[in-house]
């Protein structure tokens, strides 16, 4: 009898292991997109460069803290530092299949974004689908987020001022706990 036990236990130790791992081999490219930008979960902290140049943010030092919330079904990004943006907000999830990004800007709206990972599964870059609330001081259109390894990433974001006029903000950030 503790013979039988001990097969059913193998067996179903093995069935359940197998369930698991073809689960994962079948995510979608969103939820590895998502699970990826996960394990950026930490406190950063780093310089920002612009182009063209922001003399209110240029050179100046950053915090960016991510932390995964609602049981893991949304990743918060939020950026602290002196000068502009002033502590923006933005809200990673998932949405059925695709990876969307909900960036609470200090020009008071919220533009989203539709991320997809690179091939190579370093980079996951989101693009502008829409934006609810005004315009009239621009709003955020773009964000690359590239991890180079677990203590160190690089953000880009990309702001369009009124008039269509990008500015790129290049955020090379290192783990701080």
């Amino acid at each position: 009898m503790k013979s039988l036990r001990f097969v059913l236990f193998v067996v179903l130790i093995s069935l359940s292991t197998a369930a698991f791992a073809q689960s994962d081999s079948q995510k979608s490219d969103a939820q590895k997109s998502f699970d990826k930008l996960k394990t950026l979960a930490g406190s950063w902290e780093g310089h920002v460069t612009t182009v063209p140049q922001q003399a209110d943010m240029e050179g100046k030092l950053m915090q960016v803290s991510l932390r995964s919330t609602s049981m893991g079904n949304a990743l918060m990004h939020e950026m602290t530092g002196t000068g502009r943006p002033e502590d923006p907000i933005t809200m990673l999830y998932l949405d059925g299949d695709r990876l969307l990004l909900t960036h609470y800007c200090d020009a008071g709206n919220r533009p989203r974004m539709a991320g997809k990972m690179s091939p190579d599964g370093k980079t996951v870059e989101f693009d502008f689908l829409d934006v609810a609330g005004s315009t009239e001081y621009g709003h955020m259109h773009h964000a690359v987020f590239t991890v180079i390894d677990a203590n160190h990433h690089i953000e880009d974001w990309t702001y369009m001022m009124p008039g269509d006029k990008p500015v790129h903000a290049h955020y090379d950030l290192q783990r701080t706990k």
